[in-house]
């Protein structure tokens, strides 16, 4: 019980705080900046899990399922499609931060509404095409892994969804943050010896 309380907490917290992130972006014009677009779209995803995954992973906790087949898969491909969303959500951040540390004369042309918008909605059509080709199979016929009345399960190729949907995005992210912790260290010494020299 107290297991439970915590996760409803847990998700309660998650919702209300993406949402006050929502609102703040949407409402305020200053706000609005391709930057803030990129977090808007992550906090939409995460306002998400919190309204629908993380409840959900209480049900799945329970040794039954009683909402059916077809609900199950559906959860599963809703949960997908928001986790594919907000890691991809993630990647593009990271490039953000990249554009802007690594290239920042270039920023505000390379770096614009219509490309951050269309990136953004590029990544929600990603994660809805990736998640239906993955679980394509499970929609198709519903309950056919489970092995027995009252359970919830799905079948994947596990080993491919890690690579694309886990090793290539974080890589990718660790690249970039690293690049751009290179920069950013280089760019300070460069600062500092410049001061140096005027204080000589």
């Amino acid at each position: 019980m107290l297991i439970y309380i915590l996760l409803s907490f847990i998700s309660l917290l998650t919702v209300v705080l993406n949402l006050l992130v929502i609102i703040s972006i949407s409402h305020f014009r200053q706000l609005h900046t391709p930057t803030n677009l990129l977090l808007l779209s992550l906090a939409v995803s995460d306002f998400l899990v919190g309204l629908f995954v993380m409840p959900f992973q209480i049900l799945l906790a329970e040794p039954c399922w009683f909402l059916g087949d077809l609900v199950c898969v559906l959860y599963y491909l809703l949960t997908f499609i928001i986790v594919y969303a907000s890691v991809v959500n993630m990647m593009l951040i990271s490039v953000d931060r990249y554009v802007a540390i690594c290239d920042p004369l270039h920023y505000s042309t390379k770096v614009t509404q219509g490309k951050f918008k269309l990136c953004v909605l590029l990544c929600w059509i990603y994660s809805v095409f990736y998640s239906f080709l993955l679980l394509y199979d499970n929609l198709k016929q519903p309950g056919r892994y489970n092995s027995c009345c009252g359970q919830c399960v799905i079948n994947i190729i596990a080993a491919v969804d890690l690579v694309i949907s886990f090793i290539l995005p974080i890589s990718a992210i660790v690249i970039l943050y690293v690049r751009v912790f290179v920069v950013a260290v280089s760019q300070a010494r460069a600062m500092r010896s410049h001061i140096t020299a005027e204080m000589c």
